[in-house]
């Protein structure tokens, strides 16, 4: 028996993406969407690109992580309990080139993101370089709290002028993830309803979610049942206790991909190309070649299953 074992598995297990979160250098809880694989011995293995490599940092410095299971689409199940997972995460400086070692990992979204299996065909290679050249992240569960669905809501969000950084992100989705930190330093997760009130958004933070004053963030993403049509943005600030509950006073909004314009797929290439390139030349590296022949064949297993 492991912790994880605590956990409705079969649940976890059909979560397509869960909620992921570091410690940046400066505290404040960075917060992403991801793909997991539960492993055998109760750890739990992520990865990330080179491209993507800042979490993998942020692990280096400070281990300790947390993953929340909180949007259930595509995994078939109705009101599925969200299920907090707090820990710490190990990433070797090991830049992986093939699925060795994780392919349960890759055959999991191989079947999941069915036009994940096109990345790997000769024309589209040299675009997706960037993507294969992969760090390892293992995460070992210290804590885990499992927490009814957020309750339906038909209220409607206030009409408010976007002035606050965020709103207008906010606003197009039904809820958030907020990422905080304890009275330790670690980081905590929860999802809510941010609402827009004076200065900052008025969240709500369930009685098990050990959030504390300090450095915080508001995660929104979505994506459908298989996994496509991808959106993220991040809108980071600073968590406060006020009399009515809490506030996140917002400072800055993060959107990796962009915000729907048709030169975002450009753009993202070519600043994904040039961080893969940045992280190998800060370390001497010479760019790996990707084991494609091992990539193409386990896709081609995957699809004819």
């Amino acid at each position: 028996m492991t912790l994880l074992d605590s956990a409705p598995l079969d649940v976890l297990d059909a979560y397509r993406t869960c909620e992921f979160v570091t410690l940046g250098r400066d505290g404040t809880p960075l917060v992403w969407p991801t793909a997991v694989r539960r492993q055998k011995d109760g750890t739990l293995l992520l990865s990330t690109s080179l491209a993507f490599a800042q979490k993998a940092l942020n692990i280096r410095r400070d281990g300790r992580v947390a993953l929340l299971f909180s949007d259930p689409t595509g995994s078939g199940l109705d009101h599925a309990p969200q299920i907090f997972v707090g820990g710490r995460a190990e990433c070797p400086d090991e830049i992986m080139t093939g699925p060795q070692g994780a392919e349960d990992y890759w055959r999991m979204l191989f079947e999941r993101q069915p036009h994940s299996r096109t990345y790997v065909s000769a024309p589209l290679r040299p675009l997706t370089t960037w993507y294969y050249l992969r760090l390892h992240i293992t995460v070992t569960p210290d804590q885990i709290v499992v927490r009814p669905p957020l309750p339906a809501s038909d209220q409607q969000a206030p009409e408010v002028e976007h002035l606050l950084p965020g709103a207008a992100q906010l606003a197009r989705f039904s809820s958030a993830v907020l990422a905080a930190r304890d009275a330790s330093g670690a980081p905590v997760l929860a999802r809510t309803r941010p609402v827009p009130a004076g200065d900052g958004f008025a969240v709500e933070v369930p009685a098990d979610c050990a959030a504390t004053e300090g450095p915080a963030s508001l995660l929104v993403h979505r994506h459908d049942e298989q996994l496509n049509n991808m959106h993220n943005a991040l809108v980071r600030g600073t968590l406060k206790a006020v009399d009515h509950g809490w506030l996140l006073v917002p400072a800055k909004v993060v959107e990796p991909m962009g915000a729907g314009r048709p030169t975002d797929a450009l753009r993202v290439l070519r600043d994904t190309r040039r961080a893969t390139a940045r992280y190998l030349e800060r370390r001497g590296l010479t760019r790996p070649r990707v084991r494609w022949d091992e990539f193409k064949a386990l896709a081609a297993a995957t699809k004819r299953k």
